[in-house]
């Protein structure tokens, strides 16, 4: 696997030129590997998102060999970068593209739309076309469980989340969490800052320390990339948990579980479909039934009769037979969120702009 960085890339388009590599694509002959790119907007370490993205393509390597060649470009904003990055990949001649971000989605959409050849999937995004599948894991099956946990650890009923972005996938798992929570015990409220970064370990330390400020004793790391928020909390002796990959070895002592991600299924099935002409592009939505969410690494101070709850609903989960999204649920402000007997479909879901009751911190404008 080729791991690049934004300087690497941006040197190549400069002395190419976009337009010059344009107009020397080249037909891929079918003795030549199939060429993969994964770009993620963070640097990719031991853990967090780009981590668990690469990871789910070394099944890939593991199946097809040297029929394929894998790419990683890593570190790369959001914004015109991403797109010139993405657009010179794919005129080297790379097939199969995937954009690691929510905000790569309208650049990789015009990559998908002006080549058919090319397979695109696109992290947590929303539109669809027939070479262009958006994917999103849901975390919030697993961040309802670790809800029932925090509850049950929590002496002082607060919790807190420090959160990337106010999109609706991190939305859905901070009220899942607190839905879980409020299983256990129902007056339990949670608190949310909102960093406005994949990345940036500082901040993220600080708006933990905040949260502690406010008697916060179980913090979630809503899609940070770093395990900076792990850290801290391990340092202040606090629970804290995160998405995607295990960060246990930063907090060995206050690691309440992680909500892990295994993307090589969906990954796999892809580069399958590719290859053999079939692929389609569709919302892929994917939780514990998928065998791409699962809760790890759960923390031994978790009662045994509580552990027995939680894999009871789990279980449900996995069956189908229960949602943490199943009404009653009212909405912050005190209307109706999901009405009695009701529960969201996966479409209202990913659209979620609301925050449910116990939630009070206000969404950002």
């Amino acid at each position: 696997m080729t791991n690049l960085t934004r300087r690497t890339l941006m040197k190549g388009i400069a002395a190419t030129g976009l337009a010059g590599a344009f107009g020397s694509r080249a037909a891929f002959a079918t003795d030549e590997p199939l060429g993969i790119t994964l770009v993620v907007p963070s640097p990719i370490g031991d853990v967090g998102w780009g981590r668990a993205l690469a990871a789910g393509l070394e099944p890939v390597k593991a199946a097809y060999g040297d029929k394929v060649k894998v790419t990683v470009i890593e570190n790369i904003a959001e914004g015109p970068d991403a797109d010139r990055i993405m657009n010179k990949t794919v005129a080297d001649g790379n097939k199969f593209l995937i954009a690691g971000s929510f905000g790569y989605q309208n650049g990789a959409l015009q990559i998908a739309r002006r080549d058919p050849s090319v397979t695109v999937l696109h992290a947590s995004g929303f539109q669809v076309a027939p070479n262009f599948s958006p994917f999103a894991a849901k975390y919030f099956q697993g961040t309802y469980l670790l809800g029932m946990a925090a509850a049950t650890l929590s002496k002082t009923g607060k919790l807190g989340s420090v959160s990337a972005f106010a999109i609706p996938e991190l939305i859905t798992s901070i009220n899942a969490f607190t839905l879980g929570a409020q299983a256990v015990r129902p007056d339990i409220e949670l608190s949310v800052v909102w960093v406005n970064s994949w990345f940036d370990p500082a901040k993220e330390q600080e708006a933990a320390k905040a949260l502690m400020a406010q008697k916060c004793d179980v913090i979630f790391s809503n899609a940070q990339d770093t395990p900076s928020v792990i850290s801290a909390c391990e340092e202040a002796g606090i629970y804290a948990f995160n998405l995607n990959s295990s960060m246990k070895s930063y907090a060995p002592k206050t690691y309440l579980g992680c909500v892990a991600t295994d993307w090589s299924p969906f990954f796999k099935a892809s580069v399958d479909a590719h290859l053999a002409g079939t692929f389609e592009g569709a919302n892929a939505f994917l939780g514990v039934t998928d065998k791409v969410v699962k809760v790890v690494d759960w923390s031994p101070d978790v009662p045994a009769e509580v552990m027995t709850k939680i894999k009871e609903i789990e279980a449900k989960i996995a069956d189908g037979s229960f949602s943490p999204f199943d009404g009653p649920i009212a909405k912050a402000d005190g209307s109706e969120g999901v009405a009695s007997g009701a529960t969201l479909s996966d479409g209202e879901i990913v659209a979620m702009d609301w925050h449910v009751k116990g939630v009070t911190t206000p969404l950002p404008k």
